[in-house]
């Protein structure tokens, strides 16, 4: 299956084109493709958004990890923006065909080799984070690149993932990581009075109180002051509402949004969700936009093509003379298409004018939902990775000491898997009949699907849990998950 992957990484140049023209034609390959590049000299920092498959876009990112370091000196540098590396951070975001698990094996592996090939220390962040700590790009690059040089040897939380505990003379340390689709937005106020950005900032994100999946700071920009943002989950916490907030803000100190900039790229979907709250369109979807419903209607073909190509593997899967996957992996498939119905239900209302008293209840459904589709997700191996070590658990008791023990264990597992299904599912529905009366009631089919999809799921599951049941001997375990059965069902 072919694959996609974003990757945009960050250097510390904006100023000189021609080093970041040499950044950008040693990231050039086969298979990767340059969708953006953006300079900014106060910042003096560039941006460069690629996206290729999964394999040559990795060598992309150590290659120009490589260059930057030839030509960047951070003990020269100077901007606006914080920084830590020549190479400053590198992300990557799974596109198509792969998962923000593969992600984080990319990242893993492009550290590893950044310090091999060019001795410089890479920490991990975002998904691909080693702790809990690091998760957060701040908090690794705090002090920048003067400070950890100062602490990195000493301090055990300076420690960097890949490499000795030492920066680079010139080129730093490089942050790689994992992440979902980011929108770097900045808005420009009518001041040059950074204080004041600086506390719009502070009351906008979410570390000190404000919207959820907002990071920002303050800086001084071609002599205004700018708030600064990345917005991490662009559909929970839409762009429109971000911007909304710094104009409230801004309001209090006497000032005003001039202007707002888009640093790469952002996906369409939230453009759309803007000009829907600002325009104020009742019963908008995107099929209202005229070159959407011809790609639509012209590529019908692909579209449903591109559709079936998603979903024919697992069913032919599904059809072949092997027990797995079967039964178990097909009810949490049910269960994680209708969260996915509800989902789309629920973003589709969320921010519409007619259902704005209902915005705690969507956003909180759409959340959970996330949650349950992930998980649903993986019980699709996971159940059929259960039924095989059920039956590995029979072939090594016939010659092992403790093969009944090795029996039930597995057995327990195998059913704990589709009882969870089943639990998850029996939330889905009830979410999804409580979306009835709070969205749009021309959507109502597409609830009415997920129900009768997360009922499918209940009982399929449920007889998936009732048949390892009888073959295990442990009354105890057999009693309480027949009672948790029960109240599924109920």
């Amino acid at each position: 299956m072919a694959t996609l992957v974003e990757c945009v990484p960050n250097f510390s140049e904006g100023r000189d084109k021609a080093k970041v023209d040499a950044i950008v034609e040693a990231m050039k390959m086969d298979g990767v493709y340059l969708l953006d590049r953006e300079m900014d000299g106060d910042h003096n920092r560039c941006v460069i958004t690629l996206a290729g498959a999964r394999e040559p876009i990795q060598e992309a990112a150590i290659r120009g990890v490589g260059k930057a370091a030839e030509l960047i000196d951070l003990n020269q540098h100077q901007g606006a923006h914080p920084r830590m590396g020549a190479a400053d951070v590198v992300p990557f975001i799974p596109i198509d065909g792969v998962t923000l698990e593969d992600c984080v094996a990319m990242a893993r592996h492009v550290g590893e080799q950044i310090w091999k090939r060019y001795q410089i220390p890479v920490y991990l962040y975002e998904a691909a984070a080693s702790s809990p700590e690091r998760t957060n790009l701040e908090n690794i690059r705090r002090g920048q690149f003067e400070g950890i040089r100062a602490e990195i040897a000493t301090s055990p939380a300076r420690k960097p993932d890949f490499g000795e505990s030492r920066l680079h003379a010139t080129a730093g340390a490089t942050v790689v990581g994992a992440r979902k689709f980011l929108i770097a937005f900045n808005v420009f106020l009518n001041t040059a009075d950074v204080e004041i950005a600086k506390k719009i900032a502070k009351a906008v994100r979410f570390s000190s109180g404000g919207m959820r999946f907002v990071k920002g700071a303050g800086f001084l920009v071609r002599g205004q002051a700018q708030v600064s943002m990345n917005l991490t989950d662009y559909e929970q916490t839409p762009i429109h509402r971000v911007f909304e907030l710094v104009k409230r803000e801004a309001a209090r100190y006497g000032v005003a949004p001039l202007s707002s900039e888009i640093i790469g790229l952002i996906p369409k979907k939230a453009l759309e969700a803007a000009a829907e709250w600002f325009l104020q369109v009742e019963n908008f979807d995107s099929s209202l936009i005229v070159e959407n419903r011809l790609a639509a209607v012209v590529g019908g073909r692909m579209a449903v093509g591109g559709l079936r190509a998603g979903v024919e593997p697992f069913i032919e899967q599904l059809a072949t003379p092997t027990a797995t996957p079967g039964g178990g992996s097909a009810a949490a498939a049910s269960g994680a298409m209708a969260a996915g119905l509800a989902n789309m239900v629920a973003s589709m209302s969320q921010g519409k004018k007619a259902y704005l008293p209902y915005q705690r209840e969507l956003g909180e459904n759409i959340t959970r939902l996330a949650q349950i589709r992930e998980d649903l997700k993986a019980a699709i191996e996971a159940d059929a990775a259960s039924y095989n070590a059920v039956m590995n658990a029979y072939k090594q008791a016939k010659t092992a000491a403790n093969g009944d023990g090795l029996i039930h264990q597995a057995l327990k597992q195998a059913t704990n898997v589709p009882l969870s299904v089943a639990e998850e599912a029996r939330e889905v529905a009830d979410i999804a009949e409580r979306l009835k009366p709070i969205t749009n009631p021309n959507m109502k089919s597409d609830l009415t699907t997920a129900v009768a999809l997360a009922r499918a799921a209940v009982e399929g599951a449920l007889a998936n849990v009732e048949i390892n049941l009888e073959s295990l001997k442990d009354e105890a375990f057999a009693a309480q998950t027949r009672k948790r059965a029960e109240a599924i069902r109920a």
